[in-house]
């Protein structure tokens, strides 16, 4: 056989067996030069349209014989063009009987187009055939359009198409995925057949034995090819040597999720519904989501943001939307197991907003973040204000919003493992993310306090171990706001717990000309409390060794003579020389600590008597209403700072370590 191109009717098949074609069959743009008898003993419905094309020509052929041509066009001149509308098929058919010599027959809507025929055509005539996962539903359909069944010929194309699906693509996930998206083409007959759902099925079986630790890759693809024989059909084209070819473990570990986002939306749409009404794991259905997502949906990620390849059809905004909602709507409710599924979810987020989809979806998606919102990173966090509502760079709101799922997440789950100073470790983890992300957005002009506000104290106090982080934020806002109040200042500095800053970053607030005089005076007073805790735990360090060694019965001298060696007696000698050393060097330690609280008490005092000083000042122009209060703020702030003569060097605080790092060389 072979195909050659014919310059009237497109592409033209013919068979070259030697013996001259008595038929032709038209499908599609293709026209196939064949035998009559092959193709009546295979199917029925061909044997019927041959036989009646056959039996219209000779009856024509008859009449033409017997009229007289005088008589039959007075006749046709007397009915009009009525007969000639009745009989126009039969005219273009004998007229094309006459031109070729033989029948000619056009196959409309027939399944499969006219790679389908072929194959047909090739079974008809006993040739071997590649088949694969993808041809055999359209030859399955193709094959019961032309009702090539077991009763009218033994050993038909409909049986072998079923034995092959059975054996070699319904026990295999992949191959199931395959025959799937080859049904889209012929999705009615495929679903009245059956072959839609038995894939379906086979999809939801076979995935259920997948391990979720892999992501979802499938721990057996099922290998076997099934029982068909050589002289039946072969598979996949490459020879019976590469179908016998055992699949190695690289190959099984294949992403079959890559397989999956072929399908047409609607077929996966209902193959996630299968796999929810089948009890699969949601790791699983994540899992498929995921990668659907990312396959169609453009700049979900931001380190995958590629223009579309030019093999990639386009997608319209309309359908992107559709696609969306329909991923969100299928999501899992319950925290993910999969770390990277925060990442994403952030992307569909942003992509939601930019799409402008539901409001239901959105909402879908802040809650399903806010259930895992400990795996999120600050970029994640950064999400950029599309609405021209908001004022400020990032959509505070959205967080704020997000943080409450979290929040309500975590009071009634109930079941946070407890591990440092009564404390969770997932809200201590989203305390250290909101303060970077309040530090983050501190430096917005747009942003107003109440926000900034609202968002520090939205956590509670044991989200955070040290408020070193939430000093940093506060400190960069009084640097980016310096026209606000002293009123909201100090309600700004309200936000930070003193108590729970570290001595670092004490000593840096003390210095800080930005933070009101209140908060200052806060801080040096806890500051002076944290250096009397230091000065009286090495107190009682040090005492403990010397109570222990004076309670310490000695022996008397003649039993140390009986009991020990001259050696023995040096090293205890050199021990309690060291013990000396140890003594004399915490008692200058202690020495040079009093020293230093007492410097510490003095500046407290100074401190105290400008502000009683400046009180009585304030108050004296009050009365006398030179000018307002207000213009007295940033002098009295300048005057303590002169007064002290504080150098400023910035140090970046971590809200849940007990140390400071350098952020800027210097601060202006």
């Amino acid at each position: 056989m072979a195909s050659e191109k014919s310059t009237s009717k497109g592409q033209a098949w013919f068979c070259t067996t030697g013996l001259p074609s008595d038929i032709e069959i038209e499908v599609d743009d293709m026209t196939f030069h064949l035998h009559k008898f092959p193709l009546m003993s295979k199917s029925r419905k061909l044997h019927r349209l041959i036989t009646e094309q056959e039996t219209r020509s000779s009856s024509s052929m008859a009449l033409i014989t017997v009229i007289d041509p005088k008589v039959e066009e007075t006749d046709k001149k007397g009915k009009g063009h009525e007969i000639e509308d009745d009989k126009e098929e039969e005219e273009v058919e004998e007229q094309e009987i006459e031109e070729n010599g033989y029948p000619h027959i056009k196959l409309e809507d027939f399944p499969g187009s006219s790679e389908s025929f072929e194959m047909v055509a090739k079974f008809c005539y006993g040739v071997k055939m590649d088949l694969s996962a993808s041809t055999v539903v359209p030859l399955r359909c193709a094959a019961e359009h032309l009702e090539m069944t077991e009763e009218y010929s033994p050993d038909n194309l409909i049986s072998k198409t079923e034995r092959f699906l059975s054996h070699s693509v319904y026990k295999s996930l992949r191959e199931s995925i395959k025959a799937l998206k080859a049904c889209e083409s012929v999705s009615p007959l495929a679903g009245s057949l059956g072959i839609t759902e038995q894939c379906i099925d086979s999809i939801v079986s076979r995935a259920s034995s997948a391990d979720p630790s892999l992501f979802g890759w499938p721990v057996n693809d099922g290998g076997g090819r099934g029982n068909i024989s050589a002289t039946d059909l072969q598979l996949i084209p490459g020879g019976a040597a590469k179908s016998r070819k055992k699949p190695s473990r690289d190959s099984n570990m294949e992403l079959w999720f890559e397989d999956l986002t072929q399908l047409s939306l609607p077929i996966f749409k209902t193959v996630i519904l299968s796999m929810r009404s089948g009890d699969l794991s949601s790791d699983i259905i994540e899992s498929c989501l995921i990668c659907y997502a990312k396959k169609h949906i453009p700049g979900i990620l931001r380190s995958n943001r590629k223009p579309p390849s030019s093999s990639s059809t386009a997608v319209s905004e309309n359908e992107q939307r559709e696609l969306l909602e329909t991923i969100t709507s299928n999501l899992p409710l319950d925290k993910s197991s999969i770390s990277s599924t925060t990442r994403f979810l952030f992307g569909l987020l942003r992509t939601a907003t930019i799409l402008n989809a539901a409001e239901t979806c959105r909402d879908l998606l802040e809650r399903k973040i806010g259930s895992q919102l400990e795996r999120a990173t600050l970029d994640d966090l950064l999400v950029p204000s599309y609405s021209y509502l908001n004022e400020t760079l990032y959509d505070v709101d959205l967080v704020e919003r997000i943080l409450g799922h979290f929040l309500d997440t975590l009071e009634q789950s109930n079941t946070a493992i407890v591990e440092v100073d009564g404390k969770s470790p997932s809200l201590m983890l989203v305390g250290k993310l909101i303060d970077g992300f309040l530090a983050e957005i501190a430096s917005d002009a747009n942003l107003k306090s109440d926000k900034f506000y609202n968002l520090a104290i939205s956590l509670p106090d044991q989200a955070r171990l040290y408020d070193d982080g939430l000093y940093r934020a506060v400190d960069v806002y009084l640097k980016a706001h310096p026209w606000v109040s002293e009123a909201e200042r100090e309600k700004i500095c309200g936000v930070m717990d003193c108590q729970k800053l570290t001595l670092e970053a004490c000593t840096h607030a003390a210095q800080n000309e930005r933070l009101p005089l209140r908060a200052v005076v806060q801080v040096l007073f806890f500051e002076q409390l944290q250096l009397r805790h230091a000065i009286a735990g090495t107190l009682l360090a040090a005492q403990s060794p010397s109570t222990s060694q004076s309670t310490e019965p000695r022996p008397s001298a003649a039993i140390r003579n009986l009991t020990i060696t001259e050696e023995d007696g040096d090293e205890a000698e050199g021990e309690r020389q060291v013990d000396a050393g140890k003594w004399k060097k915490t008692v200058r330690e202690n020495q040079v600590l009093r020293l230093d609280m007492d410097t510490m008490r003095t500046r407290v005092h100074r401190l105290e008597r400008e502000c009683s000083n400046m009180k009585k000042v304030i108050a004296k122009i009050d009365k006398e209403g030179s000018s307002p209060a207000t213009t007295t703020d940033r002098p009295r702030s300048w005057s303590i700072t002169k007064k002290f003569g504080c150098k400023f060097k910035t140090q970046v605080c971590d809200s849940h370590e007990a140390t400071m790092v350098d952020h800027r060389s210097r601060r202006s």
